[in-house]
């Protein structure tokens, strides 16, 4: 089993390699073409040929195009997609000392928004068809219609300003300062924000279990609806579920510059706001490869997850 996975892993990680390869050319050629010449954009209007001249050798977008790509994966390889345009500094420390930010409401809130997700989906699985589910329901499709900002407004207005339970933005200095105190009220919004469209679609995959004949097996044995939901179908819906979450982790790091911005966080999401705005190329560079990678390993994480959760899968 240990052998065959281990060969399952390698295979994968040589495979990412073409996938990897497309990426970056698709990123190199809408920098390059699509994206417009980086030298105008920093030299601003009031701007002479020489001043272009000069900043297009700094950036080095005067090498022939097969230079830049020879470049830009050499970046790739060492992690290295040296200084920010803007403010000079290293994308390195950049992406290191944003990724503990956004981590810190990433993590709780995912953790929550599964916890609740899977309680709350079997829970409804109880009284599927009752009045309660077509309440919780129409709940979630209400709560799906309203805009993440009014979330964020609301929350913020009423929780942080009125009543002063948390601050209204801001971060800290210490780990525990930042999880306990700036970042629970970003968590709780996130969490309003997400728990419908999560119910609903793990609610869909646990329904989708319950009907199936080795439930009414089950059934037919005698065993208790709690055991049956919490043991039975719960590790069979745990494959979809488990689909889900993974897929959105990398996405998540971008998908929370809403909440950074609002709240004060400095966070990978925010990072990418402020450098669209400033044209910052080699940050926007970076977090799209870095997200790329995040992809596809999270993928090849899901493929062992799902075999530690059902030994029925195969690696091939």
């Amino acid at each position: 089993m240990v052998a065959s996975s281990i060969e399952y892993i390698v295979r994968r990680l040589w495979q990412m390699v073409p996938t990897m390869l497309g990426v970056v050319v698709l990123v190199f050629v809408l920098f390059n073409w699509v994206g417009g010449d980086p030298a105008y954009i920093l030299a601003g209007k009031m701007s002479n040929p020489e001043q272009i001249a000069n900043i297009r050798v700094q950036l080095g977008v005067d090498q022939p195009y097969y230079v830049q790509l020879w470049i830009f994966i050499k970046q790739i390889a060492t992690f290295d997609f040296g200084a920010s345009w803007s403010t000079g500094e290293t994308v390195s420390s950049i992406m290191t000392s944003r990724l503990g930010p956004s981590l810190t409401v990433l993590i709780p809130l995912t953790v929550l928004e599964t916890f609740f997700g899977i309680a709350l989906a079997l829970g409804i699985a109880f009284v599927r068809g009752s009045l309660t589910d077509r309440l919780v329901m129409i709940a979630c499709t209400v709560g799906m219609s309203i805009s993440i900002l009014v979330y964020i407004i609301v929350f913020q207005y009423g929780f942080a300003y009125q009543m002063g339970l948390f601050p209204v933005q801001g971060w800290g200095d210490t780990f525990g300062e930042n999880l306990l105190r700036y970042s629970m009220l970003p968590i709780l919004i996130g969490l309003a924000v997400s728990i419908a469209p999560t119910l609903r679609l793990f609610r869909s995959f646990v329904l989708d279990e319950v009907n199936q004949d080795y439930v009414r097996t089950a059934r037919a044995k005698g065993l208790s609806e709690r055991r049956i939901m919490w043991v039975h179908v719960l590790r069979n819906a745990a494959i979809p579920i488990i689909t889900y979450v993974m897929s959105n982790l990398p996405s998540l790091l971008i998908g929370a510059f809403l909440l950074e911005r609002f709240f004060g966080i400095p966070g990978i999401g925010r990072e990418v706001i402020n450098a669209v705005e400033r044209s910052d190329f080699p940050v926007i560079k970076a977090i799209t490869v870095y997200v790329a990678i995040a992809t596809m390993a999270f993928n090849l994480l899901t493929d062992l997850i799902y075999q530690a959760v059902d030994p029925r899968v195969q690696l091939k």
